[in-house]
């Protein structure tokens, strides 16, 4: 399984961007710059996206990236995530009125994009990928993926602060090959991060405790706060943790 990393940010700037990791070039798994790092060709070749929660830096890309490919003549694009997410995309983004509704357009029997409703913990085969839905604790409805194609499992974690179900999940998935996890505050903005839903590096910390996993198993941090990435990158270097790799942009990794 091939990893590519076109957005890992908590904000954004010329050289930030926020969330979107590419799988195997056709499962996108959030939208926060799919066509921001994307050539068309690109694009096309999209076959799914993976929507970890309806906030607009994991969702904004959905819009021009319906645009292109609608102008364009591909496929329909296949939208996943949770029904409180997808009903949010449907009362709040793609709505007529914010954008158009990319579902009806050009046509309703030939749609640029289609909803795809996953329950959580319920595996379900998304093209050649196994993809199971776990909730995490943000303050809206929010899930991680674990993605599976038969070989490795990579683990994403979404928007998340302290949680317990996804690591109870994590603990018994076999074949587990990488965790990208989310901090996104300095431990001296912990009332923020508690506020929003996010990590600081001690409570993240105290939840990798709650993982059976390998010392060495690739733990991805993703999702800082561009003003203070590299207070946080301090921060989290003190955990000694040796296994801790911080995503970037471009990244790739096979598993």
């Amino acid at each position: 399984m091939e990893l590519r990393v076109l957005g890992c940010h908590g904000g954004e700037s010329p050289r930030h961007r926020t969330t979107s990791f590419l799988i195997d070039e056709r499962l996108a798994l959030d939208a926060g710059a799919l066509t921001s790092r994307l050539e068309l060709a690109e694009q096309g070749r999209l076959e799914f996206v993976l929507v970890t929660h309806s906030h607009l830096d994991h969702v904004r890309d959905l819009a021009t990236l319906a645009d292109n490919r609608c102008q364009l003549g591909h496929p329909p694009l296949s939208v996943c995530g949770t029904r409180e997410t997808l009903d949010s995309l449907r009362r709040h983004f793609f709505n007529d009125r914010l954008w158009p509704d990319f579902t009806r357009i050009p046509s309703p029997t030939e749609p640029t994009i289609v909803y795809r409703e996953l329950a959580l913990e319920a595996p379900t085969l998304i093209g050649r990928h196994q993809v199971t839905a776990v909730a995490v604790s943000h303050t809206v409805d929010t899930c991680g993926f674990l993605v599976d194609d038969g070989k490795s499992v990579i683990a994403v974690s979404g928007d998340t602060g302290p949680t317990d179900r996804l690591f109870e999940v994590l603990n018994q998935t076999a074949n587990l090959r990488a965790l990208l996890i989310e901090v996104s505050f300095p431990n001296g903005q912990q009332h923020l991060a508690s506020a929003s839903g996010h990590h600081t590096p001690q409570t993240l910390a105290a939840d990798l405790r709650k993982l059976n996993a390998p010392a060495d198993l690739p733990t991805m941090l993703y999702h800082m706060k561009p003003p203070c990435q590299a207070e946080i990158e301090r921060e989290c270097a003190k955990l000694a943790r040796s296994n801790f790799h911080v995503l970037a942009l471009d990244d790739r990794f096979v598993f």
